[in-house]
């Protein structure tokens, strides 16, 4: 598509924009500290689920300063339930950047913003646009469905050509007036019109101009590689009380599910028992003997990249704690954790090993 062609439709797509676009509460500010929250909670997590955290999280850090100066829990904490739980710690790294590096203020730069922790090009783009109305572009995947279909890219659009493509596309159409506009136009109309399944393509302001439509084929693109099925992993938690408290140990910050706070376990051996295996796994990190074990029932939880099957089970402990691979540990009430915790998993976990409340549905969270 010829410039003058993308200008058109530029034009076409925030005429539309502006009688469609749905108010959401990351639209009602520039803001940069706001865009950044809204646009780090957004990945890979649905609008409708993003939108009561991104409230509470703004009046609890209201700022990079507030952000900055904020106990990484209680920043977890707030976090808990949207899962990635990686890209609280970087949006924590990256207001602590920022209060150091750049006094407090968010740096205009695509450069600059690319140098804070977790953001890449695409958030870069959303941040510059959006907050500084600088011609950014952004490629997300309602941007990648809505180009494939525009353009007819009928490749993988997850391989470097058709990556390569999409970006230089996305940087044609950012280049004029409201570019964070245009970007935000481009993001609706994927989730509102150029759907994965069943787009609503008369009602789409691009139709006349679309190659997939033309053709009669936008269901089947964009087009992906087949995904490998996700790795079945087997391990134990153990609910291991002592004096009538129990052991929550805290991950370390580059682990899955880092800096949360949980049931002591880890991995299964091929054939182990559930007993033989919880016991093993309290003596090599805790250094910890595991008596009187009860097995209370099974956890199945999917992870983006795999698939656990975590058995919990109960017993008494003796020793003194001697950790390996975790960054601390508590004694305490299991019910005190229970009632604030950290993530889906050892929710669903504390829910067996208290109340006899098993979970097998699969829920999706993100590390």
């Amino acid at each position: 598509m010829k410039q003058p062609a993308i200008r058109a439709a530029r034009k076409k797509l925030l005429a539309w924009y502006d009688k469609n676009k749905r108010d959401l509460p990351w639209r009602q500010t520039s803001d940069p500290y706001s865009v950044l929250v809204s646009e780090i909670m957004l990945q890979q997590t649905r609008v409708d689920t993003v939108i009561p955290y991104y409230h509470n999280f703004l009046q609890r850090f209201p700022d990079a300063q507030a952000l900055c100066d904020a106990d990484t829990e209680q920043v977890l904490e707030s976090w808990s339930g949207l899962g990635y739980y990686s890209r609280a710690r970087n949006l924590q790294n990256a207001a602590r950047q920022v209060v150091r590096d750049h006094a407090g203020e968010f740096p205009q730069s695509s450069a600059d913003l690319q140098k804070l922790p977790g953001v890449g090009p695409y958030t870069t783009g959303a941040v510059a646009s959006i907050a500084f109305d600088r011609p950014e572009p952004i490629v997300d995947g309602n941007v990648a469905r809505v180009f494939c279909r525009l353009f007819g890219i009928r490749e993988d659009f997850r391989s470097t050509s058709a990556n390569a493509k999409l970006w230089e596309l996305a940087a044609q159409f950012a280049q004029g007036p409201r570019p964070g506009d245009l970007n935000q136009a481009l993001m609706e109309l994927g989730a509102l019109i150029c759907t994965p399944k069943s787009p609503d393509c008369p009602s789409c302001p691009l139709r006349a101009r679309c190659d997939a439509f033309r053709v009669g084929d936008a269901e089947s693109l964009p087009i992906r590689a087949k995904k490998q099925p996700s790795p079945k992993v087997s391990a134990v938690g153990v609910l291991a009380l002592k004096d009538e408290r129990a052991l929550f140990v805290q991950r370390g910050a580059r682990e899955l599910l880092g800096g949360m706070w949980e049931l002591p376990g880890g991995p299964l051996k091929k054939g182990e028992s559930n007993a033989a295996g919880a016991k093993r796994v309290l003596g090599e990190t805790l250094g910890l003997e595991l008596r009187d074990v009860r097995h209370l029932g099974e956890v199945h939880h999917v992870f983006s990249h795999r698939e656990l099957f975590l058995q919990i089970v109960k017993g008494t402990v003796s020793g003194r704690v001697q950790r390996q691979g975790f960054e601390a540990h508590q004694w305490r009430s299991a019910r005190s954790l229970a009632q604030r915790a950290p993530n889906s998993l050892t929710k669903k976990a504390l829910a067996l090993a208290l109340y006899g409340k098993g979970s097998k549905a699969k829920t999706v969270r993100k590390p």
